[in-house]
């Protein structure tokens, strides 16, 4: 009996893989046979021109944007996340504190991104007067990608062996140094593979873009004080022109999917290579 139900979670998880496999396979497929026709090195490399969006030129100004809202967004997040993960598990000595950081991550992880995007227009927009720039949008997507990092950052330093952190101890090692010499160096590769997951989760986001920073038309961004193109929200503008940019807006997705791919498996083998360096 018991071998029949170890072949049967095999089979069911062979099953599931394979069917996962093959959704995101067709999915890439259905979506570049749609825009194959659209995507050019012209495509890639030139701006949007013409009266209509998107039916002329390119995307390269919302490939600039978005890499700039992600990255901002990923500094602004980040930073946070990795030290709060930090204090949680090797300074914070009180469950109830502990308890109470974990229940603001969690509510922070169930607002709306459209809701981020309507404070930040509110307060940061209009408020604070910075307009809508790229700092804007920034502040906004990392507040949305926080949760995110905080708790794969502290899932990682959690997984460090003990042993590793008691014989610093023991050694007389302080935690301070502890946590610079050891641990990070040790999570460095998951701590990277969550910042830029966190910044793939970013880049797909468009309700926090239409409020603070992002536009149909601009050139590549100079300064953080400036609005931008990003890839989802010019996705968005050229889906709600109808049929007549349908080609336009699966080569836009199909861009935007490679990016998202190519960053999941370069960030996937650099954890793994980072892992078994520590390891070895």
């Amino acid at each position: 009996m018991a071998g029949n139900k170890g072949m049967f979670t095999k089979l069911w998880a062979y099953i599931s893989f394979t069917l996962v496999i093959g959704v995101i396979i067709l999915l890439f497929v259905y979506v570049f046979v749609n825009g194959a026709d659209a995507i050019t090195i012209e495509f890639i490399t030139q701006a949007p021109r013409g009266a209509i969006l998107g039916m002329e030129g390119g995307i390269w100004p919302a490939i600039a944007g978005s890499f700039c809202f992600t990255t901002l967004a990923v500094i602004l997040g980040g930073i946070p996340a990795i030290a709060s993960a930090l204090y949680i598990v090797f300074y914070c000595r009180s469950a109830k504190l502990e308890r109470l950081f974990h229940t603001v991550i969690r509510c922070i992880s169930g607002i709306p991104s459209i809701v981020l995007g309507l404070f930040a227009y509110s307060f940061l927009v209009r408020e604070l007067q910075w307009g809508r720039c790229i700092l804007s949008s920034g502040v906004a997507l990392g507040i949305m990608i926080l949760p995110f990092i905080e708790v794969r950052a502290e899932k990682t330093f959690r997984e460090l062996p003990k042993a590793v952190v008691l014989s610093s101890y023991a050694l007389g090692c302080s935690r301070r140094y502890t946590v610079m010499r050891i641990v990070l160096p040790a999570c460095r590769g998951e701590l990277i593979s969550g910042l830029i997951l966190g910044g793939c989760y970013a880049m797909g986001a468009t309700a926090p873009l239409i409020f603070t920073g992002g536009v149909a038309y601009a050139g590549v961004p100079k300064s953080l004080m400036s609005p931008a193109m990003a890839l989802p929200l010019h996705l968005y503008l050229l889906l709600a022109q109808g049929a007549t940019s349908f080609n336009m807006a699966y080569g836009t997705a199909f861009v935007m999917m490679a990016i998202i791919l190519i960053s999941n498996i370069l960030v996937t083998i650099y954890a793994s290579r980072s892992q078994a360096k520590w390891n070895a």
